[in-house]
């Protein structure tokens, strides 16, 4: 296939950034089943990949992600939908990279979900971010219903589900849903800048450190705080003398870290 037909585009960085593009503007980025599959892909492969450190996942166009094509929905819901290999949220939530989710236009319904399985978000300011699942009786599977209200509270949650009323980016970053608001033509340079400042910290707590993120909010504040002690247990006692040696040159100053984002 031509490089101008992929529906998702992949291209890795010699920076260790893999940009994730969906690559369907003329239907505003609609999700058909391959495009799903190819995305799906994506995520795993580069979760295998040593060199990529961080993804960025954004949208060709005027828009993130419109949602699934509904002109084939049927064909999306039914079949293979409970594979877990053809899955691009559940991909996405396994990678251990780091994502960055640049998102400008709209982010509807599914595109909603698959921007909050992104772990940063960098958002244009013409942004919009939707949920029309009680608009048209389709049943949330993503996670939007539960990530939402953790994000925002529940009353503000319900109130954007169960209207569909669009959410603005300035009202998404308020809430503390978006990390950042730029102008549409800062978008990328943003959320490179926030990939790269991924990239200059030790790679190996990196990926530790997004898993007990992630991980210790699936729990309450107790079992969490055990799962983070535990983990650091773990980490401390299989220390190597190198990493102990690095760390320390770290706090001496010799390897400073960015404050740039």
């Amino acid at each position: 296939m031509d490089r101008s037909e992929a529906l998702i585009l992949v291209d890795r960085e010699a920076s260790g950034i893999a940009l994730v593009t969906i690559n369907r503007p003329k239907s505003l980025n609609s999700l058909t089943k391959s495009m799903m599959t190819d995305m799906a892909r994506a995520f795993r492969r580069l979760d295998e990949d040593a060199a990529v450190k961080a993804v960025v996942l954004t949208g060709t166009g005027r828009s993130f992600c419109s949602g699934v094509d509904l002109t084939a929905a049927e064909d999306v819901f039914k079949g293979d939908v409970k594979d877990e290999e053809k899955d691009p949220v559940v991909q996405m939530e396994r990678c251990r990279k780091p994502i960055v989710g640049a998102v400008a236009g709209f982010a509807v319904t599914a595109g909603f979900e698959i921007a909050l399985a992104c772990d940063v978000l960098v958002a244009a300011e013409d942004a919009r971010f939707m949920d029309t699942h009680a608009r048209f009786g389709i049943f949330p599977s993503w996670g939007l219903s539960q990530k939402l209200s953790r994000i925002i509270g529940p009353n503000r949650a319900r109130e954007v589900s169960l209207t569909a009323m669009p959410v603005t980016a300035q009202m998404a970053e308020k809430w503390g849903l978006v990390n950042h608001v730029v102008k549409k033509s800062e978008l990328m340079q943003k959320a490179r800048e926030v990939a790269e400042a991924i990239i200059r910290n030790n790679q190996d707590l990196v990926l530790r450190y997004k898993a007990v993120i992630n991980d210790g909010f699936k729990l309450d504040l107790n079992n969490a705080l055990a799962l983070e002690k535990e983990r650091a247990h773990n980490y401390y006692d299989g220390m190597t003398k190198e990493q102990f040696e690095n760390m320390q040159k770290f706090i001496a100053g010799r390897n400073k870290p960015s404050s740039k984002i």
